[in-house]
């Protein structure tokens, strides 16, 4: 009989995240606190997000909404990596990057886990940004997915492709 398989994935749906930002552009309009502030944010390249306002604290008030969207969206708050506001002539500038990705260290911490709390017979193999978990038994990659989501790690995952 065939290993049974998975692969955990650290990807985010942009579709979703341009939604976000769209609902918060929108809020960001419409706000009495944001009007007159120059308060704005898009999208600054694939993968990064600008948020410009004339003070520090409209910049984090702004990032507030735009998380508070992700939240709402269903997606995880582990994919945005967020920088303090820097003054940039007359107004602040914050980027915001989307981590996509597992990296070799993340990778290697996930596969760890997996060996030394997961049940017996169960095998991580990293291949490139992403984990392919395999066993004998379902049951076991039923155990390894409520174990993995039981961690506190610093990326969000998915789990994709369960044969």
């Amino acid at each position: 009989m065939a290993d049974s398989s998975f692969d955990v994935v650290s990807k985010i749906d942009r579709q979703e995240v341009d939604n976000a930002l769209n609902q918060t552009v929108k809020e960001v309009g419409h706000r009495f606190d944001f009007r007159g502030t120059g308060a704005s944010i898009s999208w600054s390249g694939q993968k990064d997000i600008e948020i410009k306002a004339n003070s520090e604290e409209r910049a984090n008030a702004v990032l507030d909404v735009f998380k508070e969207k992700i939240i709402r969206r269903g997606l995880s708050l582990k994919t945005l990596d967020a920088g303090e506001p820097k003054l940039s002539g007359k107004e602040y500038r914050l980027m915001v990057a989307l981590k996509e990705g597992i990296d070799q260290d993340n990778a290697k911490k996930i596969s760890k886990i997996i060996r030394d709390e997961g049940p017996r017979g169960v095998k991580a193999q990293i291949q490139g940004e992403e984990l392919r978990v395999s066993s004998k038994k379902k049951d076991d990659l039923q155990e390894v997915i409520a174990l993995l989501k039981g961690k506190d790690l610093d990326i969000a995952l998915q789990f994709t492709n369960y044969r």
